[in-house]
């Protein structure tokens, strides 16, 4: 009796044991890189203030709820998610254009992609309004 309750118990540990190593999600990186043909892509549209403020309705819809209206992350959303403050030019120094098209078009980490919710042309003027909130430096109190 004993090597059959044995065989059966050895048989459920090693069945939970390899069910419970497969229901556990794969690790979340929070970084991907920019393939490099997407990260030289030039940005076909110049930024003039029109395209600016297309850029902005944009961001206005589907970017302040996390970055927040002035691109500064003070939302709750952005403290829980550790999401950057835009207006720093430190973040963008180092992306071109290209790059900062891809993360939008296709997300990055946690942040969702625009995919094709929005036309090419629009995400180039959103990265042309990203880039306008890096300039923006704020004005000290006097």
């Amino acid at each position: 009796m004993r090597k059959p309750a044995l065989a059966l118990t050895l048989f459920l540990l090693v069945s939970f044991l390899s069910s419970a190593q497969e229901t556990k999600p794969a690790p979340r990186t929070t970084y991907s890189p920019v393939p490099v043909n997407a990260a030289r892509e030039p940005n076909p549209v110049k930024s003039t203030p029109e395209s600016i403020a297309e850029g902005k309705k944009i961001y206005g819809y589907d970017c302040a709820q996390c970055h927040g209206d002035t691109g500064q992350s003070k939302t709750d959303v952005a403290k829980k998610l550790e999401i950057p403050d835009l207006t720093n030019p430190a973040l963008l120094k180092n992306r071109t254009d290209g790059e900062l098209f891809y993360i939008l078009k296709n997300g990055h980490g946690g942040m969702p992609s625009e995919g094709d919710r929005v036309k090419p042309e629009q995400l180039w003027d959103l990265v042309n309004y990203v880039r306008s909130l890096a300039r923006k430096q704020p004005t000290a109190a006097h």
